[in-house]
């Protein structure tokens, strides 16, 4: 993890459609790329890094939304690379929405908003998530109409959810993976 920045960025994750909300808080480097944070919404939600991701949010530069994610010349409209963009030239308290899509199949969407600006502290590992509530829907599950279906109860896949609890979260359960690591992975 680089060590090298003064300050923290604080987001509150949100999965929209979720009631009762899931929720995730989180401080990262004002060095992170869009790639790192990617990496560090995955880790804090629960998702498992299987599926395709993309960030749209206003660039500062045009006033334009834009995509930042992986870039796919399957799909039509550009999507900058998210390793090659560093949050901190994105994310400012004038500019603090972005919509996070994780697995375009059951698409799951996430607001991101910058809550804080916070100077490092010391003895502090970052990524750190600090608060959440609710477990993250199980992976491929159909989406919310999926994750609504088991939390009442009533998927037809509900054996394989037997174990699954809408309700638990632990932030001490938490933890992150290296982005690099995880980007050399993915990439190979």
């Amino acid at each position: 993890m680089k060590k090298n920045f003064d300050k923290v960025y604080q987001f509150k994750v949100t999965l929209k459609g979720t009631k009762p909300p899931v929720w995730r808080r989180i401080r990262v480097p004002e060095t992170y790329t869009f790639w790192d944070l990617h990496v560090a919404i995955q880790d804090a939600m629960g998702w498992w890094d299987y599926h395709l991701h993309q960030f749209e949010l206003v660039n500062p530069s045009t006033g334009i939304k834009t995509g930042v994610g992986i870039p796919d010349d399957e799909f039509d409209g550009e999507i900058l690379p998210g390793w090659k963009q560093k949050i901190a030239e994105w994310f400012s308290m004038e500019n603090r929405l972005a919509e996070y899509i994780y697995d375009f199949g059951d698409g799951w969407q996430h607001t991101v908003k910058l809550e804080k600006i916070l100077p490092r502290e010391e003895g502090i590992s970052y990524p750190i998530c600090i608060a959440g509530k609710r477990a993250c829907p199980p992976e491929d599950c159909g989406g919310i109409w999926g994750y609504e279906g088991i939390c009442r109860g009533e998927s037809e896949f509900q054996e394989e959810y037997s174990d699954y609890d809408p309700e638990h979260f632990d932030v001490e359960e938490v933890s992150f993976d290296d982005p690099a690591k995880r980007r050399k992975i993915a990439f190979e």
